[in-house]
């Protein structure tokens, strides 16, 4: 009976991060390129999450600052914080004319900051820039050797635990404008998880509690013996 408490507990302890997991997926389900996370349990039942990079559907904005990756790759960003990697591509113009994301952070090119002076944009697949007619730089996209080594950061940006040697170009780039990344995960099929994972996770409680009533049960009535 404790064999089978002890993996009541645990499987219970699964079902609570799997709860976890997704909650925050409902709460970025309409966080522009949020991507999912993946639970696993290895035989000694430690947990391990693996980002889900499954391209999210792209939608189309018209809004010529707006960019989605339809391919492997990630916007390089500046932050106080340092360098960081997003998906989502809802960019804009500060006051200095350099494009930032809605959180001001700068989006780099392949020479640091992109300033955009004019009213024409265009940004081809590949990423170049051109306002205007002129270039402007390229946008600084990578992928990376060892995708295992992103972790989530605030404001659906990644870090990367390889550092920048690690970053490689993406084989098939490809960026379109005017459109942006969806998340890619999917309410309903995130609710209809959720629900069956409180149902479980009740299910669990309730054989825990059973297991408690025959300990007690079995302890009183040796003591009633002796």
């Amino acid at each position: 009976m404790l064999l089978e408490l002890t993996k009541s507990v645990q499987s219970g302890i699964r079902q609570e991060r799997q709860y976890e997991i997704i909650s925050n997926h409902l709460a970025n389900a309409d966080t522009t390129g949020f991507k999912g996370d993946i639970l696993t349990f290895d035989q000694m039942m430690d947990a391990h999450l693996n980002v889900d990079l499954t391209q999210g559907d792209i939608k189309s904005t018209g809004n010529a600052l707006d960019l989605a990756l339809t391919d492997k790759g990630f916007f390089k960003i500046q932050t106080p914080q340092g360098i960081r990697y997003t998906r989502n591509g809802n960019f804009m113009l500060n006051a200095a004319g350099n494009l930032v994301t809605q959180t001001g952070d700068t989006v780099l090119g392949d020479g640091g900051p992109i300033n955009i002076d004019g009213t024409d944009v265009t940004i081809h697949e590949n990423g170049d820039i051109a306002v205007d007619g002129e270039v402007a730089g390229n946008l600084d996209i990578v992928f990376f050797n060892d995708p295992t080594l992103l972790e989530k950061d605030a404001n659906a940006n990644f870090t990367y635990s390889g550092g920048e040697a690690g970053e490689i170009p993406p084989i098939n780039l490809s960026v379109k404008q005017g459109s942006l990344e969806n998340p890619n995960v999917q309410t309903v099929k995130e609710m209809t998880k959720m629900i069956e994972s409180h149902r479980t996770y009740e299910t669990l409680q309730k054989l825990m509690h059973t297991f408690d009533e025959i300990d007690s049960k079995s302890i009183n009535d040796v003591g009633r013996a002796v």
